[in-house]
C-alpha cells in the first residue's frame, strides 16, 4: 500500500471489490460489522490486498474526516488482538495492519487486509450477528449479508486459491513444494525425480553437473569440503518451469539449492568490496532449499546448520536493500564483531587464493552478527 494508491481510490468516489470507505472508526456496538468487513475483504475475489479506508465521508462527496481524536480508533496490535480472539476455521486468521496517512493536514487510517492464500476465512463459532460456517466475500462494492453465505461459484474460487489452482504453474509448484511430505519418488529413478502426489504433472528432477567443480567459502565449514554440483529442474508436464543450481555438501549428507550472491561497494568503483551469499524467504531458491532439508537425520542437521551459519536469510528484497545501505555506513566497525568467531581449517585448493576464501568466510560470520544488530535497531 502507498499513499498515491489510496488517493487514487478516493478520487474515484466509489467503493469497489477490494476497498471500502468509512467516515469514522467502528464503535463498540459495531464490532460485528468490523469483523464482517474484515472477513469479506480477506475473502475478496480480486486476489490482492484490500483496504478499509477510515476517515472518508462518502455521504459528503468523499470528503476527509479526521480520525485523530476518534475514541474508537485502533492500532495494528489492537486490531490483531481483536481478530485473535475469534474462532476461525483451522485457527487460520486474516492478516491485518493499520496504516495512517495525512491528506490536506487531515489524518486518516487504512485497515490493510493482506492478501493470503489460505482462503476462505470463516468462523466456527458465532460472533454476535456474524454466523459460524458462513463464507463471506465481496462482489463489486457489496459484502455478503451476515445471514447468508456467498454464491457457490465464488466459494469455489476461494478454495481454488487455497489449493493454488488459480496460480500459474511456477507459483503452483512453489506452493506444493512447501509440503515436502506430499512428494513421492518416481519408481524409475528413485533419487533423481519426484512428483507431487495430487498433481503428478508437477515434477522435480536433479541432474549431476560434471562440468562444475568449484569451491565456495561455505564448503570449508563442512567436515567433507568437496561439493558435488547439480541442476535442479522443475517441470509442469514436459515444460521446464525453472532450473536452479544445487549442491551436495559434506559427502552427500546434505543437499540444497545454491544461495544467491550479492555484495556492497564501499568505494566509487563498480565492484563489491564485501560479498555475501543469501536467500530471500519465499523465493524459489529458499523454497527449494527448505524442500530438501529433512531434520530427522543428525548428520544432515549438522551439515545444514554449518551451511546456514555462512548464509544470510532476508525476509524480503526490501530488507536486503536496507541492510546493504546499513553496511555502507557501518562496515568500518566490523572489528567489533570479530570476537568468538570459529574459523575452520582451510585446506589448500589448487587454483584458489585461500586468503580470499578465508576473508569471505570471516565476513560471512561478521555479517550474521551485523544483521542481528540491524534488525534490533529497526
Amino acid at each position: 500500500m502507498n499513499k498515491s494508491e489510496i488517493k487514487d481510490l478516493i478520487l474515484l468516489k466509489q467503493e469497489g471489490s477490494y476497498w471500502d470507505f468509512k467516515r469514522e472508526w467502528y464503535s463498540q456496538d459495531k464490532k460485528a460489522n468490523l469483523l464482517h468487513d474484515i472477513i469479506c475483504m480477506a475473502n475478496n475475489l480480486s486476489n490482492r490486498d484490500a483496504y478499509i479506508i477510515i476517515g472518508v465521508d462518502e455521504e459528503n462527496d468523499y470528503s476527509f474526516s479526521s480520525v485523530k481524536t476518534d475514541p474508537n480508533r485502533r492500532n495494528t496490535q489492537q486490531l490483531v488482538d481483536f481478530i485473535r480472539e475469534k474462532h476461525f476455521a483451522g485457527g487460520v486468521r486474516p492478516i491485518v495492519s493499520v496504516e495512517s496517512l495525512v491528506f490536506d493536514e487531515i489524518e486518516i487510517d487504512v485497515i490493510v487486509v493482506h492478501n493470503c492464500a489460505t482462503t476462505p476465512f470463516y468462523l466456527t463459532e458465532n460472533f454476535q450477528s456474524v454466523m459460524s460456517n458462513n463464507i463471506y466475500t465481496r462482489v463489486m462494492d457489496s459484502n455478503t449479508p451476515k445471514n447468508k453465505s456467498a454464491d457457490l461459484s465464488h466459494i469455489e474460487i476461494l478454495w481454488k486459491k487455497r489449493f493454488g489452482l488459480l496460480s500459474p504453474p511456477l507459483e503452483r509448484i512453489m506452493i506444493y513444494m512447501k509440503r515436502a511430505d506430499l512428494w513421492d519418488s518416481s519408481p524409475s529413478s528413485y533419487e533423481e525425480k519426484m512428483y507431487y502426489r495430487f498433481s503428478p504433472e508437477f515434477t522435480i528432477e536433479t541432474v549431476m553437473d560434471d562440468s562444475k567443480n568449484g569451491y565456495q567459502y561455505y564448503v570449508f565449514n563442512q567436515t567433507d569440503i568437496r561439493p558435488r554440483w547439480y541442476d535442479i529442474n522443475l517441470y509442469y508436464h514436459q515444460t521446464m518451469l525453472a532450473s536452479l543450481e544445487g549442491l551436495s555438501l559434506d559427502g552427500g549428507r546434505y543437499f540444497t539449492s545454491s544461495p544467491r550472491t550479492d555484495g556492497v561497494s564501499l568505494t566509487q568503483y563498480h565492484c563489491w568490496d564485501v560479498v555475501f551469499k543469501y536467500y530471500i524467504k519465499n523465493s524459489i531458491e529458499y523454497i527449494v532449499h527448505e524442500f530438501y532439508y529433512h531434520p530427522d537425520s543428525d548428520d544432515e542437521t549438522i551439515a545444514h546448520d554449518r551451511f546456514m551459519e555462512c548464509v544470510l536469510v532476508f525476509e524480503t528484497d526490501c530488507e536486503k536493500a536496507n541492510f546493504k545501505e546499513y553496511l555502507k555506513h557501518n562496515w568500518e566497525n566490523k572489528q567489533n564483531y570479530t570476537d568468538n568467531i570459529r574459523i575452520p581449517y582451510f585446506e589448500e585448493i589448487e587454483g584458489y587464493d585461500m586468503d580470499v576464501i578465508k576473508e569471505e568466510y570471516l565476513n560471512s560470520q561478521i555479517l550474521q552478527k551485523m544483521l542481528v544488530d540491524f534488525r534490533n535497531i529497526r
